[in-house]
């Protein structure tokens, strides 16, 4: 029989499976995938604001992750910068502040490891709620926002002409990205959280035949990669986070061969 906590992990694993899911599909269609990874890069300083402020760390990353975001669409509207070096700038200057900041923070101690990669192993009870209740949340948006959302993915000007207001569902999405950042942080870390959304969706996408299709292959995926990262990380004594990762990646690499065959197929 597993541990306690053991089974706390298996918990969050398919909660974060469950959300990163679908909107890694939203990643991948939309190509975010260095947008994500800027969310993520701004998590450090997420965490170096509640350390200085005494506030949830959860919390304190969604506002920030929220506000670069924000920033970021205000950015594309008044500059004429490429998306690219926008994601850029944010990213590093987000990381250098927060960086800067635990310059300052010689008294506090936090484990660094844990926030760069995650520790699933080290969920309780109270995490449990914050990822099912705020993944429940999440999840029940992105139903709602899901036609607009998607028909702006495939055609903005379209969109914008049929009266849907792809800003305000393109912002919305953003802000659902922050919080799936701010859930994970503790389950995979700041360094991983992008792999979590991008390769399960990625390998659905090379064997999947249209959109519900790669959705449903996304979850399975990443419940896949929880699974099979957590049981190895606990046969080999691995670190539980990056394991989930590499766990991913060789499913990812798996969909490639029957890929590759159903191209020489046709």
């Amino acid at each position: 029989m597993f541990d306690d906590f053991f089974i706390r992990a298996i918990i969050a694993g398919i909660g974060i499976a469950l959300i990163t899911g679908p909107l890694g599909c939203f990643v991948i269609w939309r190509r975010f995938s260095f947008f994500a990874g800027t969310l993520s890069h701004s998590a450090l300083l997420g965490v170096t604001m509640a350390l200085v402020f005494e506030i949830n760390i959860a919390f304190s990353v969604f506002i920030i992750s929220a506000v670069l975001a924000i920033l970021l669409l205000q950015l594309q509207k008044k500059t004429n910068l490429p998306n690219d070096a926008l994601l850029g700038l944010l990213a590093h200057s987000s990381l250098a502040i927060g960086l800067v900041i635990i310059g300052f923070l010689s008294s506090i101690r936090f484990d660094i490891m844990g926030l760069l990669f995650g520790d699933i192993l080290a969920v309780n009870k109270n995490d449990l709620l914050f990822i099912w209740i705020g993944g429940v949340i999440i999840l029940l948006v992105l139903k709602l926002i899901w036609k607009p959302l998607f028909a702006s993915t495939i055609n903005y000007e379209l969109a914008e002409a049929e009266g849907m207001k792809p800003d305000k569902y393109n912002s919305i999405f953003t802000i659902l990205m922050a919080a799936i950042i701010a859930i994970s942080i503790k389950i995979v870390g700041l360094l991983l959280i992008t792999g979590m959304l991008i390769i399960p969706a990625a390998m659905a996408r090379n064997i999947s035949s249209n959109p519900l299709q790669m959705v449903g292959l996304s979850i399975i995926a990443g419940l896949l990669s929880v699974f099979i990262g957590l049981f190895s990380s606990l046969e080999f004594n691995t670190a539980s986070g990056p394991s989930i990762i590499s766990a991913a990646l060789i499913l990812f690499c798996l969909t490639l061969i029957k890929f590759k065959k159903s191209k020489l197929n046709k």
